[in-house]
């Protein structure tokens, strides 16, 4: 681990600083409050945050083997639990924690007690 000066750190820091306030503030220049947001911009806006969901799903489900292990079970229950509690309470941080924390029970709990007493295939 390399040791940085006092002066090397501040020099870090303010630049990280100034990075964030740029990027911040960008936007706000780019785009002044009494001139129309460009089509383009608007069209990003509509789309990037289903994509970016999809891709995320896509992610979470890249190495689920249906042929071995639980056979993606935990996975498959955790992912209708967060659709469902979403549905039912348009709450997204109690959708994403609460899908977390039943997936943790599962694969650390549930599916290693099945399996132990063998009403899970191997």
């Amino acid at each position: 681990m390399t040791v940085q000066t006092p002066l090397q750190l501040v020099i870090t820091i303010g630049i990280i600083a100034l990075g964030t306030f740029l990027i911040r503030a960008l936007p706000f220049f780019l785009f002044p409050a009494g001139k129309e947001t460009p089509r383009v911009v608007t069209y990003l806006g509509a789309v990037l945050p289903s994509a970016s969901i999809a891709m995320l799903v896509v992610y979470c489900f890249k190495n689920v083997s249906v042929f071995s292990g639980s056979h993606g079970l935990p996975e498959l229950i955790s992912a209708v639990f967060v659709i469902v509690v979403h549905k039912w309470r348009h709450n997204l941080l109690l959708s994403i924690v609460g899908g977390t924390v039943l997936y943790m029970l599962l694969v650390q709990r549930l599916f290693p007690f099945l399996k132990f007493y063998s009403l899970l295939p191997a």
